[in-house]
């Protein structure tokens, strides 16, 4: 049995799904269209398609309203709107299945539900184990030992398969047809299904599991508790119809053969077509190896659709099977045109364009050449020393610049034509001095797709990138942050063009070219044609964001900073391996320590505390600190995620110790024992990559390694701060920071005359803030007033609602919201300013910082709450966010200058958020912190003043 396999997918729940993953950062192509939905739903059906090899599938949609509207207009009223985005990612999501051969299932008058569970129930009569794809808890119902719910993945965690004993024990059933009767008792508010007055989930498990259903349950009310009596007796004919409405149909009069259900060869010509549309690289490239893969299954389909009828009389009709079906016995299902409908393929192109053929090297008059002589490399010289710019673009060995090796470099001075220098250990140095005067004139623009990259490598060969530089990646990323950045997907937005492919020259991004592998025409022709590009690309940016403001924001603190970050990275930060190795042991120690007092807690001297499954049997089998709690999954274990432990921690001891164990041990893997295989061998330290062109925001972010996360909070996770320190005594750490930045930032856009007051007079603002909440004098503010007034100040200004705050804060909702409003009232000038901006920006669809970045809001029209309410919220942070990278940025370029200019030996070498680091030279130090104070301060001049503050040490923590 088990080979014949049949899957069938609720199409909305996972559309919606999809849409949701990504709602902090929504995919949005070049044409602004939002994609999340198709891409979620695509990727969730190529993933299951990839691990099941299912040999029958369909999608089951939704048509129209159904007879449960029909008979209760209230049905789903309660649902907001649905999101535009996903309106018109459903057209679309048709077109991808069309193309995949996948059909689809739709009966007029009918839900999705409704269609599964008709298909589910007929599929199963015939032989075949059926699995129902979604995360709905409605089709608990329709669960059988040949009917299972296929839940996907969520979390990083793995797919969930739910037969009989999983709905039963996950709901506190003894039948998985009880989910009717718990969902008419209880209700469903997405629904807007009535359910018995103040019976929830809980309480419907305890009366079915004495009661068994609901017609028993009213037969014996009078025997309930005064309230519960009343809530069933006076209700009885409101659960009945609950539980009409939560019942899925299952005789849906729908016309489909056994051959209509399989998966057949997709037609992949169309599949990759609608991906490049959608600006799906990747997900083209998965799906196109699944296809390829793929084998035909059966006669090829024409089309992916099913043919669907439609009862006048609501769900009534009768089917002998599945696969044999007989139509019912009613002229007017089998002549009507309103009552027999073909599920058609609409040829409307995602987001409405037409497509167009990319344009390629192939396609174009492009003359790529080789210049390797010296004759050659002179006369390219001259030519480079003759334009106002050229573009420029390094190969090398590898995507480390501080350990791979430069093999060649391009050049393109105007559009269709570049030149390709092939380099080598032996001929390096030679090849590059010929080509120094252009390379180093400081009057030629050089361009570059993250010329940071080419800087480093160049820099690291003798050779110092001069003259302005012109970085297509950052520009773009300063016009739309959120969008992608690579050169592939600008070029095919910009220039209507696909680069070369080059999966079998390179590996991903600027990769390693295998110069013994790959003739040297392919490397030239590959490596010529990033100059060139790159150089048309600068053009094409240059024309359609002519009158964009991103401009000034560039060249006055982008472009700068470029050469700042890359002399941080060549300088590197120093780890002292000494002390990294006593942290690492200190904690191995304790480790053990909280592995043994766990173990003795439990009572299990051999436990494996690391073990989610042994850790949940001991403390829900054996402790039973939860009686509710369930098993979940395949793997039939408990939860033991950080969420599950800190609901318990009143419960037991052993919660807390358990959480204290993890939070070591990813202490000691993450970063103690991650840290010594980063150092460069060559120079012994850590020389990581700061990326200008990622956070939406614009603040800086770090990567291999990711120092920007180095623990702060914790009196361990700072301990790891101690191995960053000098390799010489006559050198130490200097650390710099804002205080309260983006507080102060906050001050001087709203113009809160009492926010404005604190920050003026230097009183602590925290506890100013609480004064004014807690109407006291600022003498008599306690240490939890001032603590809640900080958690206000951070939490409020960036959308915390009451709910949230009250978690954070461990005090009821309605203290909360109290707190809230004290702090409205308190500063009433951060309210008004929060409504202006967020009207603003609904009329402009952006808002920006104060040196002019923007950040797009997309969403910030929708209908719906839930996604207006995330662009909201981003409308009130990213002015304050970005405001604050804003400033530290100029800070660094304004450091960075000084310390050339006045020939300082030392260096900044780490950005972290609000912080700036430094080895500097002890003769320096009073010199070097007097400058980096100044010069932080005076970065931007704001209604309040900016305060930074410096500490020195021998290591970083000693510093901070």
């Amino acid at each position: 049995m088990e080979d014949k396999r049949i899957f069938l997918l609720d199409a909305y729940a996972l559309i919606f799904r999809g849409y949701y993953a990504f709602i902090n950062r929504p995919m949005i192509n070049s044409k602004g269209m939002n994609t999340s939905a198709i891409f979620g739903f695509t990727r969730t059906l190529l993933d299951l398609l990839k691990r099941e090899k299912p040999t029958h599938i369909a999608v089951a949609f939704d048509e129209g309203l159904t007879f449960r509207h029909q008979v209760f207009p209230a049905y789903k009223a309660n649902r907001p709107e649905t999101p535009e985005a996903i309106r018109l990612a459903v057209p679309i999501i048709h077109q991808i299945l069309n193309a995949m051969h996948i059909p689809i299932l739709k009966a007029a008058g009918y839900e999705a539900d409704d269609v599964i569970g008709t298909i589910a129930k007929k599929a199963e009569k015939d032989g075949y184990q059926v699995f129902m794809m979604t995360p709905d808890k409605d089709f608990g119902q329709l669960v059988s030992p040949n009917i299972r719910m296929y839940k996907p993945a969520r979390s990083g965690g793995d797919v969930e398969i739910w037969g009989p004993d999983e709905v039963c024990a996950n709901y506190g059933l003894k039948r998985p047809e009880q989910v009717i009767d718990m969902l008419a008792l209880w209700g469903d508010a997405s629904d807007n299904i009535p359910g018995a007055p103040g019976v929830g989930e809980k309480t419907a498990q305890k009366l079915l599991e004495e009661y068994d259903n609901l017609e028993n349950l009213i037969a014996h009310a009078s025997e309930l508790k005064p309230k519960l009596a009343i809530a069933i007796g006076d209700n009885v004919e409101k659960l009945r119809f609950s539980k009409m409405l939560a019942t899925i149909v299952l005789d849906v009069p729908i016309e489909v053969s056994e051959a209509d259900l399989v998966l057949d060869k997709p037609d992949l010509p169309a599949l990759q077509t609608l991906m490049q549309e959608l600006e799906f690289h990747t997900l083209q490239r998965d799906l196109t190896r699944w296809a390829e893969q793929s084998p035909a299954a059966g006669g090829k389909m024409t089309k992916a659709e099913t043919k669907i009828s439609k009862s006048p009389a609501g769900p009534q009709a009768v089917q002998t099977s599945l696969f044999d079906f007989e139509e019912p016995q009613n002229e007017a299902l089998n002549t009507s045109k309103d009552s027999v409908e073909v599920e058609k393929m609409e040829t409307i192109e995602p987001s409405g364009a037409v497509l167009t053929e990319l344009q390629s090297a192939a396609s174009l008059p492009v003359k790529y050449h080789l210049a390797q002589t010296p004759a050659e490399l002179e006369a390219l010289c001259e030519k480079l020393l003759g334009y106002a710019e050229f573009a420029v673009d390094t190969e090398t060995t590898g995507l480390d610049t501080m350990q791979a090796d430069l093999v060649g470099i391009s050049f393109a001075v105007t559009p269709l034509e570049a030149y390709y220098v092939p380099l080598n250990p032996i001929d390096v140095a030679e090849k590059l001095e010929l080509l120094r005067p252009a390379l180093e004139h400081p009057n030629i623009v050089k361009i570059g797709q993250n010329i940071k990259f080419d800087y480093v490598m160049l820099c690291r060969n003798g050779i110092r990138l001069a003259g302005k530089l012109w970085d297509t990646m950052i520009v773009h990323y300063l016009h739309d942050p959120e969008q992608k950045h690579n050169m592939d997907y600008l070029s095919e937005v910009y220039l209507n063009y696909r680069p070369i492919p080059i999966t079998d020259l390179i590996g991903s991004g600027k990769g390693a070219i295998r110069m013994d592998q790959v003739p040297l025409d392919q490397i030239v022709q590959y490596a010529a044609e990033d100059a060139d590009v790159t150089l048309r690309l600068k053009q094409a940016l240059e024309s359609v964001l002519a009158d964009e403001t991103i401009f000034r924001l560039y060249w006055e603190v982008e472009e700068p900073l470029i050469r700042v970050l890359a002399e941080m990275e060549m300088t590197g930060v120093y780890v002292d391996m000494e002390a990294l190795n006593g942290i690492a042991e200190s904690l191995r120690e304790e480790l053990a320590s909280l592995e043994h007092s766990v173990c003795e807690m439990a009572g299990v001297p051999d436990l494996n505390v690391h073990s989610p499954k042994q850790l949940g049997e001991v403390l829900f089998d054996k402790l039973k600190l939860n009686a509710q709690a369930k098993t979940t999954g395949k793997t039939k274990q408990y939860s033991t995620s950080e969420d599950t432990l800190l609901s318990l921690r009143d419960k037991h001891p052993i919660i807390d110790a358990i959480l204290e164990l993890r939070g070591v041990k990813k202490l000691l893997s993450t970063y103690v024992e991650a840290l010594p295989e980063l150092i460069n061998p060559q120079t012994h330290r850590i020389h990581t990559s700061f990326n200008q062109a990622v956070t939406a925001t614009g603040r800086l972010s770090s990567t291999n390694p990711n120092l920007q996360n180095i623990p702060i909070r914790d009196a361990k996770g700072r301990e790891v701060r101690k191995a960053f320190s000098t390799a010489s005594g006559d050198r130490c750490i200097l650390s710099a920071d804002y205080s309260q930045v983006e507080l102060r930032i906050m001050a001087h856009l709203s113009r809160d005359e009492h926010m404005m007051e604190a920050f003026k007079k230097g009183q602590d603002v925290h506890t100013a803030t609480a004064a004014r909440i807690y109407q006291v004098p600022l003498e008599e503010v306690t240490r939890e007033q001032r603590s809640h007034a900080k958690t206000a100040n951070f939490g409020i200004i960036y959308g915390i609602s009451a709910f949230g705050l009250a978690q954070r804060l461990g005090i009821s909702r309605t203290d909360a919201k109290a707190l809230i409003d004290g702090y409205f009232a308190s500063y009433p000038g951060v309210k008004t300013y929060m409504e202006t901006v967020v009207r603003e920006a609904r009329e402009k669809g952006y808002v920006e910082t104060v040196l002019g970045r923007k950040r797009i809001l997309r969403d910030i029209q929708s209908t719906n709450p839930v996604v207006r309410g995330f662009a909201e919220r981003n409308a009130i942070n990213a002015p304050i966010q970005g405001s604050s990278a804003d400033i530290i940025k100029v800070a660094m370029v304004r450091i960075h200058k000084r310390l050339k200019e006045d020939n300082y030996k030392s260096k900044m070498i780490l950005q972290v958020h609000d912080e700036l680091v430094f080895e500097a030279d002890k003769t320096e130090l009073e010199a070097l912190k007097t400058m980096v104070v100044a010069e932080m301060q005076s970065a931007w001049i704001m209604r309040v003043p900016l305060l930074a503050e410096a500490g020195s040490g021998k290591n970083w923590l000693e510093a901070h």
